[in-house]
């Protein structure tokens, strides 16, 4: 059989880690790349505020080519589907029949995943899709595994800003207060994944300091010679 190929939505935190860490185990799928988002504006990925050395080094480290779509800002829906759709094209003609997300429960994302796939002739895949009952088990899996991330996104609307740098582990999935997902799956925080067992080396960062952006808390994070 020839392995299906399969390009990974990614967003440099750790839900697609851990999308790409399931895939990997199917010995039937083979990952050709990691589709990133950029804003032309500030040359980060959206929600997230990565910027794109710091994607570019998660992608060395995990040994994938980077397939990055820059986008204009302000960005209609309508210029964002027209410009991914060029990269599902670009998938299709390397051979790709897949592309994987790292969605958790969300239904009406799941439903524009595959809405916006349609007729592209790739097929939606949501490997670690579990229901959002299930998302505080999902998270204590993530840290036993050795996957290693860092909160650098927080919306101060749904969770103190003092949260902004901590790493995702047992302890912050014990400090959380009720009614936010122990995955952030509702917006409540993001991550960078910077380590874990399907890298080939952790990721060292530095602490470039906290800053207020468009209503919400971000962690400036470079690539440096001290992990935070």
């Amino acid at each position: 059989m020839h392995p299906i190929k399969t390009l990974l939505s990614w967003s440099s935190g750790k839900d697609c880690a851990w999308a790409l860490h399931q895939l990997l185990k199917q010995s039937e799928i083979e990952v050709i790349g990691l589709l990133t988002s950029f804003s032309l504006n500030s040359g980060a990925v959206a929600m997230h505020g990565t910027s794109r050395e710091m994607v570019q080094a998660q992608a060395e480290a995990l040994n994938l080519p980077l397939w990055a779509v820059d986008l204009p800002w302000p960005c209609t829906n309508i210029e964002y589907e027209k410009l991914m759709g060029v990269a599902f094209a670009k998938a299709k003609e390397a051979g790709a029949t897949h592309l994987a997300f790292g969605d958790l429960f969300l239904e009406d994302v799941r439903d524009y995943r595959i809405k916006t796939l349609e007729g592209t002739g790739l097929t939606p895949l949501f490997p670690i899709w579990c229901g959002e009952k299930s998302t505080k088990v999902l998270a204590s899996e993530m840290v036993d595994a050795g996957f290693g991330a860092r909160i650098v996104c927080i919306d101060p609307k749904q969770l103190a800003s003092s949260f902004v740098g901590r790493e995702f582990d047992h302890l912050l999935l014990k400090d959380l207060p009720s009614g936010v997902d122990p995955c952030g799956e509702n917006g409540e925080f993001h991550t960078f994944c910077y380590s874990g067992p399907i890298f080939k080396k952790s990721i060292e960062l530095h602490n470039a300091g906290i800053e207020v952006r468009d209503g919400f808390c971000f962690m400036n994070v470079r690539i440096g010679k001290d992990r935070i």
